[in-house]
């Protein structure tokens, strides 16, 4: 074969590799869940730097011209430095991961997360502001016995309660805490496999639940222990808890509307994606655990101080979550 027809002819090919490449900044392949807006996904690759391997033995026994050897030799070696160079330490992929690639997999995701933050969010202010106005109703969603149980942990006179931690040491706590927070975060994730439904109705029971307990609280005058208990961790526990919902609404919407895949190879691959976000989702309720074991408990930190703390790490997650990742390419 002639050198024209034989560029002619994989002309295409090369191209492909050489943007797929570049979009990776030549030097890492994107996470698989990444939307790939080129030609060449990154499952064709090892096949097509095979095929280049063919053509640059080709090109070299033919006596081809040293333009089309060099060019194919480069693409060579750089797809071999992308596929085959070592892997980087376990340590440094975490943190990659939770500082590049999860904020990424939210982002991607950012329509069900927004729908499950507004199911999370409007009842739980909804109820908190009913019961300004009829505090009867607490006692139509939970029973006397736990609106007293509430008014005894966050009672503002009495000294003996922690900020409504009546015994435990903190490290008790914490792991109790770890136990619970995770717990709500993978039932919210797995209620998505009922069309969506689940994660919907325990957002929504979880944002009643929550804005139940401040709403009387605030409305009896024993808002400030739990505003300044839970102001630490709540920006990494109620956000987790969305997220949770986000991917649980996903894994749901793969069996409804599969699209061109099959239902089970649907739901199989968000339930690769959902699997990643609930990595992310995990720690950053192990994080508000340890806030909450550590911290919101504390009585002799100012409320002034808890406040600024809590703002901070509001604009620090808001901040991973929408910056995290951006121009910075992915390794496997």
């Amino acid at each position: 074969m002639r050198q024209e027809q034989f560029v002619a002819r994989h002309q295409a090919e090369w191209l492909a590799f050489e943007s797929w490449l570049h979009a990776r900044g030549g030097n890492a392949r994107r996470a698989r869940g990444e939307r790939n807006t080129g030609e060449l996904t990154d499952e064709d690759v090892p096949a097509r730097y095979r095929r280049i391997c063919q053509h640059l033995a080709l090109a070299r026994r033919r006596g081809y011209s040293p333009v089309v050897v060099d060019r194919l030799q480069a693409l060579m070696q750089q797809g071999h430095g992308v596929l085959y160079r070592t892997p980087p330490p376990r340590w440094q992929r975490a943190l990659r991961f939770l500082l590049a690639e999860f904020p990424r997999l939210v982002r991607s995701e950012a329509g069900c997360m927004w729908v499950a933050a507004v199911v999370f969010v409007f009842p739980l202010v909804l109820m908190f502001v009913l019961l300004q106005f009829r505090p009867e109703l607490v006692y139509s969603i939970v029973s006397p016995e736990q609106v007293a149980m509430w008014e005894r942990m966050y009672d503002p006179s009495d000294e003996r309660h922690a900020l409504g931690r009546e015994s435990g040491t903190d490290w008790q706590m914490f792991g109790h805490y770890i136990w619970n927070n995770i717990g709500i975060g993978l039932r919210t994730f797995a209620g998505g496999l009922l069309a969506g439904v689940g994660a919907l109705f325990v957002l929504i029971v979880n944002g009643i639940s929550i804005g139940t307990v401040f709403g009387h609280l605030q409305q009896i005058g024993s808002g400030d222990p739990l505003w300044r208990f839970v102001c630490g961790h709540a920006p990494f526990e109620l956000t987790a808890i969305v997220l949770a919902g986000g991917a649980g609404l996903r894994l749901g919407l793969s069996l409804v509307a599969p699209g061109r895949l099959r239902r089970i190879d649907a739901l199989a691959k968000a339930g690769a994606k959902g699997a990643r976000l609930c990595l992310g989702v995990a720690f950053m309720l192990l994080v508000a655990a340890f806030i909450e074991a550590f911290w919101s408990s504390t009585q002799s930190i100012p409320a002034a101080l808890k406040y600024s703390v809590s703002g901070v790490l509001w604009t620090l997650v808001a901040l991973w979550l929408g910056m995290g990742g951006r121009g910075v390419a992915d390794e496997d």
